[in-house]
């Protein structure tokens, strides 16, 4: 009983207003959401999470022992039963603020469908460490998100010669559908100690944790 009790609080803390040491501001969170014009689709909220919800969901995840030495830095998890229990609130979260934006970062029928996600992958992504170029499996629907937690880093989105930035900051939630889903490929190059170019200066790129939510196409 007494674990249940503390889910409850980590999952109040992380996505609810009951606490009392919840601030104001985050249970009024206003998301400020971006289209990202070159990439038709393709939705960026860079204060998604804040500061001290990022850090209760990175205890969260730490508390799931997923990760006990580096050489294991991927978890993935099929089905709404398998997720951890944080995963739903988080679904939730990412919906709620998807409706209350005009016009939705994502698509109707998405929005509405239930679950709106029943597949995860956490990933752990050391200093200079990098995500090959790659258009998620058809296995998956339409409609992705990825939250980025700790470091920011720069993710590229390419499509024939077209290149596109995005800065991912901690905390900030990209949103992809329709041609961003499917025809742009989304990559973090592979860095050396570990700098990343963003607007012409380095940015320091290290430990990034990331939360991808999908749905699987079939069950």
């Amino acid at each position: 009983m007494r674990d249940e009790e503390e889910e409850k609080a980590v999952l109040e803390q992380v996505f609810g207003c009951d606490s009392e040491s919840e601030s104001e501001s985050d249970c009024e969170r206003e998301w400020e959401w971006e289209s990202i014009e070159e990439v038709k689709g393709l939705w960026l909220c860079p204060n998604f999470l804040s500061t001290r919800r990022q850090s209760l969901i990175l205890s969260a995840i730490e508390d799931e022992k997923w990760f006990p030495n580096p050489s294991i830095n991927q978890a993935m998890r099929f089905g709404l039963q398998h997720l951890p229990s944080w995963a739903l609130p988080l679904a939730h979260t990412i919906r709620r603020s998807a409706q209350a934006h005009q016009p939705p970062p994502l698509p109707g029928h998405i929005l509405r469908r239930e679950p709106l996600f029943d597949q995860m992958i956490a990933n752990v992504y050391e200093a200079g460490e990098g995500i090959c170029p790659h258009v998620d499996l058809l296995r998956f629907h339409d409609g992705i998100a990825i939250l980025s937690l700790e470091s920011s880093c720069v993710m590229h989105f390419t499509s024939d010669a077209s290149s596109v930035p995005v800065l991912l900051t901690p905390g900030s939630l990209i949103l992809m559908s329709g041609e961003a889903r499917y025809l742009w490929k989304h990559q973090i190059n592979r860095t050396t100690p570990g700098f990343q170019i963003w607007k012409g200066q380095q940015l320091t790129q290290s430990k990034r944790t990331s939360i991808t939510l999908r749905k699987l196409q079939f069950q």
